[in-house]
């Protein structure tokens, strides 16, 4: 899952991104203060996390309720779109309220949220066994070395093919734009991918950018590093394969939906998109059902590094029963309830769930996702997020579309995160 922001509403985002920082170097005194209350607060909890994605957790919730009668987990359900549920939480956070005591963040929230003072460190008497987790999902938790949220549920890109045109997948990036000769031969596009200029625009470069061994913020997640030759190189292989129509110009206007449709369609040889669309490919009335095939995404001389999605469970700073909260972030990750959201299409964070023979029936893509979040990236671990991200969609975009240059492109965008973090 990957959670979308409308482009109409990414200015009033960059705006608040701006003020949460500042608000930071003000809070910082107190949210330590509430840091060291309550870790051993036990009681009823509330668990706040966008509607879209609750028939996931509900379930988990009941089985938790059921064993735990005097500290009872209540939903609170917020509004489908990631930026209402954002505000939500940031105006009840803000205020020093402690209405949620355990959030589903979006992976791009957590550091922002953690570098605010809102979210209890997930350490000391609070601390959780991360040791069975993706790697790369407990990454996207954690901030200046700090684990701030437990990871819930993850999702990565994977790469799409034909089956009946291709037997096996291309094993790098030469290998798939090579490839493209099929395409051409069948009359449909060769690579379908998400090239609007819009969050899915941010996934797609920063693929790209990691795939090819670069990055786009330093550890410290203000530093821009898009500068380095491998990044340019990523952002480079982006551009030239849509010069050389390898991906088609009409995927400036994709979304995942647009891609999904290509695909799904058989209008494409090659998709990279996320798991969701695997079971819609494969139902009846699909044009590519039982011609489906999943593998990582391409690198340079190998896998790609796909871009971490999903959702990290924080723990308010200020909630009365972190023992509890705690508990059930723990309890979210347990063999059953992450067998549970792999059979929904929900991928897990527990590594072993992926090799469970049953489920892998069920879902025959999922040891190509496992290898997938071996190799994947979380999208820049920084505070100031929603300003990254739109320095990254407006500099790629110039770039694909050819009204920059990719050294241009990345000056540029390397200057406006420095200015998000100045």
């Amino acid at each position: 899952m990957v959670q979308i922001s409308k482009v109409a509403r990414r200015a009033a985002a960059v705006a608040t991104a701006a003020s949460l920082v500042t608000l930071a170097a003000c809070s910082s005194d107190s949210s330590d203060d509430a840091a060291g209350e309550n870790v051993d607060g036990r009681g009823p909890i509330t668990f706040a996390m966008g509607k879209n994605d609750t028939d996931k957790l509900t379930p988990v919730i009941d089985r938790w309720n059921a064993a735990h009668p005097d500290e009872k987990v209540e939903l609170a359900e917020l509004a489908g779109e990631a930026d209402d549920q954002r505000e939500r939480l940031v105006q009840s956070l803000q205020s020093g309220g402690s209405e949620y005591d355990v959030m589903a963040l979006d992976v791009t929230w957590t550091a922002e949220f953690a570098a605010n003072g809102w979210l209890q460190p997930l350490d000391g008497e609070l601390a959780i066994d991360t040791s069975g987790l993706l790697p790369a999902t407990v990454d996207s938790a954690t901030y200046r070395d700090v684990l701030y949220a437990g990871p819930q549920n993850t999702n990565a890109q994977l790469l799409y093919y034909r089956t009946d045109l291709m037997p096996q997948a291309p094993t790098d990036w030469a290998g798939l734009t090579g490839a493209c000769g099929v395409a051409t031969a069948q009359n449909i596009d060769c690579l379908a991918t998400q090239l609007k200029q819009y969050e899915g625009l941010t996934v797609a470069t920063t693929q790209f950018v990691n795939s090819w061994g670069g990055e786009v913020v330093a550890d410290d997640g203000n530093t821009p590093e898009v500068d380095s030759p491998e990044a340019k190189a990523g952002l480079q292989a982006l551009v030239d394969a849509y010069k050389a129509n390898q991906i088609p110009a009409r995927a400036t206007g994709f979304t995942e939906e647009e891609t999904n449709f290509a695909f799904v369609n058989g209008e494409t040889l090659f998709a990279y998109n996320w798991p969701y669309m695997y079971s819609n490919a494969e139902e009846e009335g699909s044009a590519v059902a039982g011609k489906v095939g999943v593998a990582p995404i391409a690198g340079p001389s190998g896998p790609g590094a796909s871009t971490l999605g999903g959702y990290n469970n924080g723990i308010n700073v200020n909630s009365e029963h972190k023992a509890t909260a705690r508990d059930f972030i723990e309890f979210v990750q347990n063999p059953e309830n992450q067998a549970s959201f792999a059979d929904a299409s929900f991928p897990p964070v527990l590594a072993s769930v992926y090799d469970d023979p049953q489920l892998q029936q069920m879902h025959p893509y999922l040891p190509a996702l496992k290898a997938a979040l071996e190799n994947a990236v979380p999208r820049p671990v920084t505070p100031y997020y929603s300003a990254v991200s739109k320095a990254i969609q407006d500099n790629a975009y110039a770039a694909i579309t050819g009204q920059k240059s990719v050294d241009q492109a990345m000056t540029d965008m390397s200057a406006a995160i420095t200015a998000a973090a100045g």
